[in-house]
């Protein structure tokens, strides 16, 4: 079985936790953590190798007061880029952030101060975005004479709309707070850390069943991009394998015999 442990990563550091929440922290705050070539070859490393290695949900956060201000814009003006060269890179990219959303693995961000550009690319590469109240979003990527190479057409339309996404890369407008849990770019907003409640978050899914969890985090992203016929018939499938998994059969037991918790409502 393939280790989180051995991977050894550049701009990226690891820890396992008991309950197999593995902590990946960017680690470039002087660059406000910015996504570098090799940061995007970590990504793509540990987002292949978590599914293999028995990890149950990855917290993804940040060292310093930003979570990541997208793409490393000095080295790709260093680099001088053919259009190429760029396009592979976005290609790395791409591979990372599919691993992410695709890999079964449940990814919960731990946001902070600047999800901007790729930033947000990655973030919304999440299954769970938590936000705290230094934490704003932007695609800033029309000011700086660019197009967004990491996703964003797919993912932060999907999550804020295409009229929003376009505003957002036409005017630069930035949404923080409230309005950003409204619109869709992510789901809690804490008024303390980020990373605790994402921490709780990761627990709670690596409770789960892995074989469900897979499926939660592999076949609603498949089965979006499928005709709604095909997108039934596949949801037939998996729900078949899930629903039958020995280890279920054991938790539905639990709730007949009325031994398993109870969905309640919150308290107010």
């Amino acid at each position: 079985m393939a280790s989180i442990s051995d991977l050894g990563l550049t701009n990226i550091a690891l820890a396992e936790h008991d309950d197999g929440v593995v902590v990946a922290t960017l680690n470039r705050p002087a660059k406000r953590n910015a996504l570098d070539a090799a940061s995007v070859e970590d990504l793509v490393r540990l987002f292949d190798t978590a599914p293999r290695s028995g990890v149950r949900a990855v917290v993804l956060t940040a060292v310093g007061d930003h979570f990541c201000a997208g793409l490393d814009l000095v080295e790709h003006h260093k680099e001088d880029r053919s259009p190429a060269g760029f396009w592979q890179l976005c290609l790395r990219w791409h591979e990372a952030f599919n691993k992410m959303e695709y890999g079964g693995v449940p990814v919960i961000a731990a946001l902070k101060g600047a999800v901007v550009g790729g930033g947000l690319e990655l973030a919304s590469s999440a299954h769970i975005r938590v936000a705290d109240a230094t934490t704003y979003f932007a695609l800033p990527e029309g000011q700086r004479g660019l197009f967004t190479g990491g996703g964003a057409t797919i993912r932060v339309a999907g999550l804020v709309g295409k009229a929003r996404m376009i505003d957002m890369m036409l005017t630069g407008r930035v949404y923080q707070g409230q309005e950003a849990v409204d619109v869709g770019l992510c789901q809690y907003l804490v008024e303390g850390s980020s990373f605790d409640r994402a921490m709780d978050l990761a627990r709670a899914a690596a409770r789960n069943l892995p074989l469900t969890n897979f499926a939660i985090c592999s076949a609603v992203s498949h089965v979006q991009n499928m005709s709604a016929l095909d997108a039934a018939y596949m949801e037939a499938a998996v729900a078949g394998i899930v629903n039958t998994q020995p280890h279920a059969r054991e938790r539905l037991e639990a709730f007949a015999n009325k031994t398993a918790a109870r969905v309640r409502p919150n308290k107010t």
